[in-house]
Parts: structure tokens; C-alpha cells; sequence
């Protein structure tokens, strides 16, 4: 999955700056990071209901739309798939309560 999130990542990266007019990644990004983030934000709660129905190739394309303007916001936000995968390394072994009371301080 690492190797197809760089590739969708690096599709966003180029997209970014086309034509709004026939791309959608250029629309959301002229719209601005508020925008992206509340589409992320739509995409999100349709994957949590798509997981309560027990849907599962609702959850699928509802995961797909979520991943994918998650990289438009990474895109925006100048975060690419090494930084986010360097954290996860560094948080590898941890248990994830110990990692969630670190962040409390």
C-alpha cells in the first residue's frame, strides 16, 4: 500500500498546479486548505458510516475518497509520504497508550 500512496501522492503533487477548469486536485487546492480539510472531513465520517453499516465496499471506496484527499491536504500542507512514514518508525514498538500519554505534555 506505501508504494501506491507514493504514486496517488506524487499524481496530487503534479496536479496541484493544473488547470481547475479539468483537474479536480487544482479545484480543491485553489479553494484553499480550509476547504481541503473539510473534505477530508466529509470523506472521514463517510468511512465511519460506511464501517458501522458493516458495509464493506462501502468502506473500501469510502477508505479510497478518505486517502485521497488526505494526500491533497499532505500535498497542501508540504508533508509527504517519507515524513509521515518516518514517524511511524519512530513510533514503531511503542506501545500506543505509552505514544498517546507522550504527546500530553
Amino acid at each position: 500500500m506505501s508504494e501506491m500512496f507514493e504514486r496517488l501522492y506524487a499524481t496530487v503533487v503534479e496536479r496541484r498546479s493544473a488547470d481547475p477548469e479539468t483537474s479536480y486536485v487544482a479545484r480543491l487546492t485553489a479553494k484553499g486548505r480550509v476547504k481541503i480539510a473539510q473534505k477530508l472531513g466529509e470523506e472521514a465520517v463517510e468511512t465511519v458510516i460506511a464501517a458501522v453499516a458493516q458495509d464493506k465496499l462501502a468502506l473500501v471506496g469510502e477508505t479510497a475518497d478518505l486517502l485521497f484527499h488526505l494526500s491533497v491536504l499532505l500535498a497542501d500542507a508540504g508533508i509527504t509520504p517519507a515524513d509521515i512514514a518516518a514517524e511511524l518508525v519512530r513510533r514503531e514498538g511503542v506501545s500506543g497508550l505509552a505514544e498517546k500519554a507522550s504527546r500530553k505534555r
